[in-house]
């Protein structure tokens, strides 16, 4: 191909029905090949509990954003394990919002249960493609492209968003911008910001302990 090459890349499909993780015993069966290697339960002593998971009930603790996120991976829900998806739910208090950021290694359908919510992406041309959607209502983010959330309802607002990968990944730009340590000067000349101006705005993203 004239010495181009196409690399794809995406979740391993599974070699076996179901691997839930569990604490590693002597009979447990590994899986992988690299650092990550998880150790699965025993098929035989698996119950229909490891296939449920009940933490998203509720919306979880607002931040200063008025933003609330419960993702749900394998860490939390052992049985996605191996099955090439994860969830999340996130509730925006009126006003909050759900900073610009991107997952690296899925795209992400987003449900909206309730209330009315700006939605939208930058594609690499740096186009807008956003819109207010309200209950019922699903957006579509493809993978590793920046996108963002703003309830603009009266009320709080509750989506629900499905990823295509079991470890999407997830930066959001001002902390990886502000909260990673990046030079000053490039900061200054990037954003046309002031030295008071970007100690305000590391204050505020720092990573926190």
């Amino acid at each position: 191909m004239n010495g181009n090459h196409i690399i794809m890349a995406s979740d391993p499909d599974p070699v076996q029905d179901f691997c839930i993780l569990y604490t590693p015993k002597p009979d447990s069966v590994r899986v992988g090949r690299t650092s990550s290697l998880q150790r699965c339960k025993n098929a035989s002593e698996a119950t229909a509990d490891d296939f449920i998971f009940s933490g998203i009930k509720s919306a979880g603790d607002f931040k200063e954003s008025g933003f609330s996120t419960l993702s749900i991976n394998p860490t939390a829900f052992p049985g996605l394990n191996t099955l090439g998806m994860s969830f999340v739910r996130a509730d925006l208090d009126v006003g909050g919002i759900n900073v610009p950021h991107f997952h690296p290694r899925a795209t992400e359908v987003a449900l909206v249960l309730e209330g009315k919510v700006y939605s939208g992406f930058v594609d690499s041309a740096n186009r807008i493609y956003a819109k207010v959607i309200e209950k019922g209502e699903v957006i579509v983010f493809p993978k590793g492209l920046l996108h963002f959330q703003m309830n603009v309802g009266d009320s709080p607002a509750t989506i629900y968003g499905s990823f295509n990968s079991q470890n999407p990944g997830l930066q959001r730009i001002p902390a990886a911008v502000f909260g990673s340590g990046i030079k000053e000067e490039l900061l200054k000349k990037a954003f046309g910001l002031s030295g008071k101006q970007i100690d305000e705005m590391r204050r505020k993203f720092k990573p926190e302990d």
